[in-house]
């Protein structure tokens, strides 16, 4: 691959290879195209959900309270705002909100909407086949001793730095498939801890995502009975993500947010492999239009879906062909190449993508528990680094009719340790600067 080249045709690709913080403007945006998914395979997830939900309320009895309903509130953060304008030194006219997956049921992240869809789906389809289920049927049955032997008979394998690896895991064993993770040098020790308790089978190896996801392929396929939950291209983990859409439109809707050509909705979404937010990025386009505008976020050390929509060489590219280490705290995001479907779908739907430091999350981390008492992971904290780059690149979203809606990808299943570090680490950050 031809570095001068690329320079030569995108500039910024060398902001990016000195790790400096960019706003990518997508030149594509709004633009007309013929996308591979529909607005009616969301409302094909959205009725599968609904289906479950009487599985879910067993399984899970933190559910319970909505019915079966996994979804996170969406949160004014009025305090958080005013936080954030004495760090940036900068009003912010507009209304800050938190999207809060951080506290969705079952494995306190994003990835609850993506990877136990792709889960449900699969048991729906082993059950079809194999007994005389029907669609109108109360799938709590589902989650009796019958079809928990069924599915014994069944595998799940996912590779992941995390997140991913907890909901699929967690799912996948209440159902009784056996279930195997391959997790990347980056995962943290206690997501692996808390998946061997619930009797997943988790398997290390020493190097990045981008590598071992094609291992957990190859296993799988050695398996007739495998179902492989693929990260990079996955079509039904796409689908669970863009429900969140559906789910946010009756929030805005609930709390009197509008949405129009005069009251725009900014979403910060942060980004890895790129596939839980271009989902759910899609979701928003196809379910609320031209006024809602999402933007993609990572870290100057692991820029790659940003570096693979820039080039239009998408997953043909990774961050270490420009000199890139792909090492970042945010572990969620230390994915040095892109998902094979999100740059594709995200050419004409993406407003564009702001890259951040590692120390600002920390900051925005600590600034976030000591204003609102809400915890998230690092990586979730990305949305709060975009928004004043963004609004400088594009100053329509800087007016006082504007909705910033951070989206906090986890940070539930934190054990209290990590939780106290990362806090103690913005603290520490935050009287440095002072």
């Amino acid at each position: 691959m031809d570095k001068q080249m690329l320079i030569k045709q995108y500039p910024q690709i060398k902001d990016l290879m000195a790790k400096r913080p960019i706003v990518w403007r997508n030149p594509d945006y709004g633009k007309t195209a013929k996308l591979p998914l529909s607005q009616a395979q969301i409302f094909d997830a959205v009725a599968r959900w609904e289906r479950f939900a009487p599985y879910l309320e067993k399984a899970f009895p933190e559910t319970v309270a909505t019915h079966g309903v996994i979804e996170s509130p969406l949160v004014h953060i009025d305090r958080m705002q005013a936080a954030w304008e004495m760090l940036n030194r900068q009003s912010l006219m507009g209304q800050m909100y938190l999207k809060a997956d951080s506290e969705l049921p079952v494995s306190g992240s994003i990835k609850s909407r993506g990877g136990i869809y792709e889960v449900l789906k699969f048991a729906e389809t082993v059950a079809m086949e194999r007994t005389d289920l029907t669609y109108m049927d109360d799938y709590g049955i589902l989650a009796t001793p019958r079809y928990h032997n069924l599915f014994s008979q069944y595998s799940v394998i996912v590779a992941s730095t995390g997140n991913l690896a907890l909901s699929v895991g967690i799912a996948a064993a209440s159902f009784g498939f056996k279930t195997t993770v391959y997790m990347s040098h980056d995962a943290r020790e206690w997501k692996k801890a808390r998946l061997r308790a619930g009797g997943v089978t988790v398997k290390e190896f020493a190097m990045d995502f981008s590598s071992v996801i094609p291992l957990a392929r190859e296993a799988a396929k050695a398996d007739p009975h495998c179902h492989f939950v693929d990260d990079e291209g996955s079509t039904d983990l796409f689908l669970g993500y863009a429900v969140a859409a559906v789910r946010l439109q009756a929030q805005l809707k609930q709390q009197e947010i509008k949405l129009d050509a005069d009251h725009p909705v900014v979403v910060y979404l942060p980004a890895g492999v790129g596939g839980s937010p271009s989902g759910v990025a899609f979701g928003l386009k196809m379910i609320m239009g031209a006024n809602i505008h999402p933007v993609f976020c990572e870290p100057v050390h692991v820029p790659s879906v940003t570096l693979g929509m820039m080039t239009k060489l998408n997953h043909r590219i990774s961050v270490q062909d420009i000199g890139l280490d792909g090492l970042t705290a945010a572990d969620g995001l230390a994915v040095s190449r892109p998902s094979r479907i999100a740059g594709k779908i995200m050419r004409t739907l993406l407003l564009g993508s702001v890259t951040f430091n590692d120390d600002d999350l920390f900051t925005y981390v600590s600034e976030l528990i000591d204003t609102q008492k809400l915890t998230v992971e690092p990586s979730a904290a990305a949305g709060f680094t975009a928004i004043k780059p963004l609004m400088t690149v594009f100053p329509q979203f800087a007016g006082p009719n504007v909705t910033h809606i951070v989206w906090a990808t986890g940070g539930e299943m934190m054990p209290t340790s990590e939780r106290q570090l990362d806090y103690q680490r913005g603290v520490d950050l935050l009287a440095e600067r002072l």
